[in-house]
């Protein structure tokens, strides 16, 4: 039986390597839904390729472009937020992957879990938003939420076996980003295209700029939270510049795992949509000989304040974790807009989770608001260092 996915966010970095990954194991995997915010031509082309049973193009403007290229091939077309919302709870569907950007990923991840679909989990900002609703939400309706970011997965394969065993901590390791070991001097200047250059992954503009002030990594502590029930104390972050070890467990007994290789999301992708298999890849492989040495050092959260902020909002808990990243959402499209500078975006944050009132024990309504209060702080703190 192959099993049927669905990929929300289909046409972005996550999205089109997950369609390679099931390009090479047709034998396994089917698409049964494919969704996109904008990019409809991509959309078209991917859907062509693969045949899904459904298409959603979430901005309704792109509807009759989309449907009526696909209309001929009798592919379902849909358009909108509540469109998406509803399809993924489709009988047909086995697998959700969301592979959506920032907080448009929460409410269909919650409708997919509510339809009782396992989730592969590539979209952390779910989890950060409110991951105690949706960790909650996934232990009611026995979901199980298989892990995508490289960190994640590594620490997702360490632990594989060691379900019974305590953790004593984890550690994710960071790769520095574009300006690791920069002062505040050097990055006063920073432009867009230099943040925008990371020295080891190829990803989307959003999660590049979160990686160069490291909110990227702080987002992730936030997750691992969540995904492995661990305290704030139990997190530990390493920068390691050559992105080899993904990440490592530390047990109780005080030996520790790791999980290794060459950075290549296609890889933590496949081990989510095939989990508990291991499926044969061609993959390229790490070779020892050509990494004689790999390094280690403690992050710098004076220069890179989001770090700190985010381990700050681990642990205050409740609303806050909602709030930095609705704040962080507006700084960083402000800066790729040219609007703000490259150091102006950690003010901006830490300001905001000064200013929005702390909810101890939130409801979904009361993420909802803390999400629009805090996009609303956030746009008018922006003025203040708006670029003339």
């Amino acid at each position: 039986m192959k099993k049927s996915i669905a990929i929300l966010g289909s046409t972005g970095s996550i999205g089109t390597q997950a369609l390679e990954v099931i390009a090479s194991h047709s034998d396994h995997f089917e698409v049964e839904v494919l969704s996109a915010q904008n990019n409809a031509d991509l959309l078209i082309e991917q859907a062509t390729k693969f045949k899904p049973n459904v298409v959603v193009i979430v901005n309704e403007s792109h509807y009759q472009k989309v449907h009526d290229a696909l209309d001929p091939l009798q592919i379902k077309v849909y358009a909108g937020e509540n469109a998406l919302a509803s399809v993924v709870q489709m009988d047909e569907i086995d697998l959700v992957l969301t592979a959506l950007v920032g907080y448009s990923g929460l409410r269909p991840t919650i409708k997919a879990i509510e339809a009782g679909k396992t989730i592969a989990l590539a979209n952390k900002e779910t989890l950060v938003v409110a991951g105690e609703l949706i960790t909650s939400l996934a232990r009611e309706k026995g979901v199980n939420i298989y892990p995508v970011d490289s960190e994640h997965s590594a620490i997702f394969q360490c632990i594989v076996g060691e379900f019974e065993n305590k953790i004593e901590k984890i550690i994710l390791t960071a790769s520095g980003g574009p300006f690791r070991g920069k002062t505040r001097a050097d990055l006063a200047n920073v432009t867009k295209a230099q943040a925008l250059r990371h020295p080891n992954w190829t990803m989307g503009a959003k999660v590049t700029i979160d990686s160069a002030t490291l909110m990227n990594k702080g987002l992730e502590v936030i997750e691992a939270k969540w995904l492995f029930g661990l305290s704030a104390d139990q997190i530990e972050v390493a920068v390691h510049p050559q992105s080899i070890i993904h990440s490592m467990v530390q047990f109780e007994d005080g030996s520790i795992k790791a999980q290794l290789g060459l950075p290549d999301m296609r890889l933590p992708i496949q081990f989510a949509l095939s989990y508990p298999e291991r499926l044969k890849s061609d993959f390229e492989r790490f070779d020892f000989s050509k990494y004689p040495s790999l390094t280690f050092e403690r992050p710098d959260t004076e220069t890179f304040r989001n770090l700190a902020l985010a381990f700050e909002a681990l642990r205050l808990g409740g609303n806050m974790p909602c709030v930095l990243n609705a704040a962080n959402e507006v700084a960083v499209a402000e800066f790729l807009s040219d609007n703000i500078g490259f150091l102006d975006m950690s003010p901006v944050v830490e300001k905001c989770m000064d200013k929005i009132s702390f909810v101890a024990h939130p409801t979904y309504d009361d993420y909802v608001k803390s999400d629009q209060e805090a996009r609303s702080v956030a746009k008018e703190l922006v003025k203040k260092y708006r670029i003339k």
